[in-house]
Formats: structure tokens, C-alpha cells, sequence
């Protein structure tokens, strides 16, 4: 049931944050940001790993000063996921961590002070091949910019964005993505739709602020499916006032509904209704639980009757439709078994994880 997406994405140039590609074709990443104090070096490693554990392709470190500096080189030093440095006005910062092992830096160009300094950190990053993330956020406009246009409007947003493009241009430095984010769906999307068509550079997509678990996922959902729907957009970014591996999960979660990655478990559940011959709520939040350590992708279907149940579990990898007392498991489209109700957790988590075995053992021996 692993759909190809029916998605045509815009071609963009391809750059690398370490070791993950970005744009050019290649799948679409999924980043999240630490939200630990950057100086407490245990606690930004501990949700550096959680956010590693759940998938995340790579992290955010926000450095604002150079005392934050010194523990990201302590951090760097123990996570293998590419990281990359959040900094503003400060280039001694940017120098600093780029002798450290940073693998990209989000930092304007034309906050940083004079060319002279700009040209220092731009050509330290060329010499290291460390890209360059240009992040226009509407409530951080340059004040001329703001006065000209009165309002963040997407014109505003990419006019920024294209400043900061242009001093990097002159000198020579192509190593780049761009941001355009705002907390408005409209603003958001309408911005990032006028710079796709201005610029090759791949996309970094983010609703800003979006907010808390439920209302923030909503946001983003809608505007990063527009605009993946589109074509546009080589890396995504979920921000929610939540931990940030609720962050990588929805991104994912996007990903997977737009079928442009599969990665861990896709639960095809029904919203139970008095049909239903087990619990069907919490059979699925006793399986999630479960599951989340797992990474390879795999279509589960748990319906709680027959009347979609069948057809859904033959699509799926592994499917169970709910029947009285017992219900039907079918795997790779055919009835294998009939099970307890009470054990169709324990079941299920065993056949997922003894398909998931088979699969790699099938890899090795190739």
C-alpha cells in the first residue's frame, strides 16, 4: 500500500547540511529546534537524542552568545545528527562555530553588521562548505521595508528575502535555502509561492509561532499541504509550543499523508462508533505508544467492525477487522488468523516487529 505521490516538485539547486541533502530532488527533510538552554550541554544532548530516536534529520541550536558557542562545540562533539546554528547580529559567533563542526548557519546576511564582516563569515562557510539559511520572519522586517509596504505582505517578505539573496550573490556564495515564514496561513504561503517562482534555491517551509500542540499542527498541516501540494518546499520545519519531537512526529505525519515519505508506523484507524466490537481509542494510543521506536514504514489498519475493516486490512501490511469476541488479522492481504480481543495489542506489536526482522533480515542476505 506504499503509494507513489502524485506530487511534481519544482526543481531546485541541491545543497548539503552534513550529510542530508536538501532540495534537488532529494526527500524531503524533516528539522526540529532545541528548546533546552543552549549552555546546559546534558540537557540540549539528552533532546538531541530523543529528537534522533524519533527520526529527525537534523537540529536547530539556537547560539546567542559566546558562552552558548563553547557548548556547542561540548554538544557537536556528542550527537551525530547534522546541526545547525541559530545566530543573529553577531559574526564572531558564526566564526566560532563553523571552527567547531557546525553544518549550516541560519543567519541574515545583512543583520551582521558591515560587508567587511559579512564577507568573513561568508567566506570562512564557502572555505568549509557550510550552508547558509537566509530566515525572513513578517515580525522581523527591516524597518524601510516595513514602512514601504505598511504591512508584512508576501511582496514584503520576499523583498527581504532577496536583499539578504543579493549580498550573498555579490559575493559569490550559492551554498543557501531560504525562509519566508509568518504565523498567517495566507501570509505564509503567499510568500513562499512569489519566491519559488524568483529564485531556484530550495525552500525551507515553516508556519512561524504556529502555537500549541493541536492548533499549531492544524496550522501547519494546512499551510505546508498547500504548499507541498504544490511542489514547493526541500525541507520542513513544525513549530509548536510542544516538545519538539511532537515537532518531527507531525512533520512526518505531513509527509506521510502527501505520500513524499514513509517513515515508522502509517495506523489506519477508524473513528469508532457503536459498531465497534473492541475499543477501538485505546487499542490505537496502547499502539502508538508502542510503536513510536520504530522507523521503518508500514501500513497497519485496525477497523473496530467488518464493514470497512476488511477492505482496509487487505491494503494494508497488516490489518485486523473487529469481530464479536474475536477479530480477523489479515497480513499482505490475506486472512492469516483469527484473535482474542482482549490480546490484540500484544499480537499486533509482535507481528509488526517479526515483520520488521523478516524485512531486514532479506536486506542483509542481499
Amino acid at each position: 500500500m506504499h503509494h507513489e505521490s502524485p506530487i511534481h516538485r519544482r526543481k531546485t539547486r541541491q545543497i548539503h547540511v552534513g550529510k542530508v541533502a536538501i532540495g534537488g530532488g532529494a526527500p524531503i527533510s524533516v528539522q526540529s529546534m532545541t528548546n533546552t538552554e543552549t549552555r546546559d550541554v546534558a540537557a540540549t544532548v539528552a533532546q538531541i537524542r530523543r529528537l534522533e530516536a524519533v527520526g529527525v534529520d537534523i537540529v536547530r541550536v539556537s547560539v546567542p552568545g559566546m558562552d552558548a558557542a563553547e557548548a556547542f562545540k561540548a554538544i557537536r562533539a556528542q550527537v551525530e545528527t547534522p546541526l545547525v546554528a541559530d545566530i543573529h547580529f553577531d559574526h564572531r559567533i558564526a566564526l566560532q562555530v563553523m571552527e567547531d563542526g557546525v553544518d549550516g548557519l541560519r543567519i541574515n546576511p545583512g543583520n551582521i553588521g558591515s560587508l567587511d564582516k559579512t564577507r568573513r563569515v561568508v567566506e570562512m562557510a564557502k572555505d568549509k562548505g557550510i550552508p547558509i539559511r537566509i530566515g525572513v520572519n513578517a515580525g522581523s522586517l527591516e524597518k524601510d521595508i516595513q514602512e514601504k509596504y505598511g504591512e508584512p505582505t508576501p511582496e514584503a517578505l520576499v523583498e527581504s528575502a532577496l536583499r539578504h539573496v543579493g549580498i550573498l550573490d555579490e559575493l559569490n556564495f550559492h551554498d543557501v535555502k531560504i525562509s519566508v515564514k509568518a504565523s498567517d496561513v495566507f501570509l505564509a504561503v503567499g510568500a513562499y509561492r512569489l519566491l519559488s517562482e524568483k529564485v531556484d534555491y530550495p525552500l525551507h517551509l515553516g508556519i512561524t509561532e504556529a502555537g500549541g500542540l493541536r492548533s499549531g499542527t492544524v496550522k501547519s498541516a494546512i499551510g505546508l499541504g498547500l504548499l507541498l501540494r504544490e511542489g514547493i518546499g526541500d525541507t520542513i520545519r513544525i513549530s509548536l509550543a510542544a516538545d519538539p519531537v511532537e515537532e518531527v512526529r507531525v512533520g512526518f505525519d505531513i509527509l506521510k499523508s502527501l505520500h513524499l515519505r514513509q517513515k515508522g508506523i502509517n495506523l489506519i484507524a477508524c473513528p469508532s462508533c457503536s459498531r465497534q466490537e473492541f475499543d477501538v481509542i485505546n487499542t490505537i494510543n496502547a499502539l502508538e505508544a508502542r510503536l513510536e521506536d520504530i522507523l521503518e514504514p508500514m501500513d497497519v489498519s485496525v477497523i473496530g467492525c467488518v464493514v470497512n475493516g476488511i477492505g482496509e486490512a487487505k491494503e494494508a501490511d497488516i490489518g485486523l477487522a473487529g469481530g464479536d469476541r474475536r477479530s480477523i488479522l489479515y497480513y499482505r492481504g490475506k486472512q492469516v488468523d483469527r484473535v482474542e480481543n482482549k490480546d490484540i495489542v500484544d499480537v499486533l506489536e509482535q507481528r509488526i516487529r517479526a515483520e520488521i526482522a523478516e524485512r531486514q533480515a532479506a536486506r542483509h542476505e542481499v
